[in-house]
């Protein structure tokens, strides 16, 4: 017999950060606390149902797990099947990702004076545990891909925001920008308000 989810850890992490964002306006303190919360969400892999967890074979997926009532930011997990990757793309929020099942590596981008895109050092590997952080103020154009070619890994993303409502933008290396609003992958959420065992 399979042990329960722990989805109240889900719901410890959307309770606790609501407060946060109840105490805090400052982005900085925001991602500094929220950063601590996450570390703490995925650091445990025994919540996430599996209907969030599985992959397409074509493109990765991205799961609604929560949205806060006021849209001040939602909760999505990431599930990158062998080899995916997204395309060079923004945020226009603040956003955190937190590894909870392999691995992803991050390649962040600058623009240049003449408006074309380059490389910013080397990938970012995040493994299990691992927290980055994105935002306009801080860097947020990126391309993240699945570092395994031979198995799933799975990414759980706050943002500030409601992220599949977000008109956002892909790039091409030479700046241009195509706009789109991502909407998500699912049709349901997780029950995490329940309290029965």
């Amino acid at each position: 017999m399979s042990k329960p989810l722990r989805l109240d850890r889900l719901r410890r992490f959307v309770t606790e950060f609501a407060a946060l964002l109840e105490r805090q306006r400052d982005e900085q303190a925001i991602l500094g606390t929220g950063q601590g919360l996450l570390r703490q969400l995925v650091e445990h892999d025994d919540w996430l149902p599996e209907q969030f967890a599985l992959p397409h074979p074509e493109h990765y997926l991205q799961y609604l797990l929560h949205a806060d009532s006021l849209q001040r930011f939602s909760v999505v997990s990431f599930v990158w099947g062998p080899g995916q990757r997204t395309p060079v793309h923004d945020h226009r929020v603040w956003g955190m990702i937190g590894m909870l099942r392999g691995a992803e590596l991050g390649q962040r981008f600058d623009r240049q004076a003449d408006g074309t895109l380059k490389p910013e050092g080397e990938p970012l590997r995040l493994e299990h545990g691992d927290i980055e952080c994105v935002s306009p103020t801080i860097g947020d154009i990126h391309q993240v891909s699945n570092a395994f070619d031979d198995r799933v890994s799975i990414s759980i993303h706050v943002y500030g925001g409601n992220i599949g409502a977000v008109k956002r933008a892909v790039y091409g290396m030479d700046g241009s920008e195509k706009s789109f609003i991502s909407g998500y992958s699912n049709a349901c959420l997780p029950n995490i308000w329940s309290m029965a065992p």
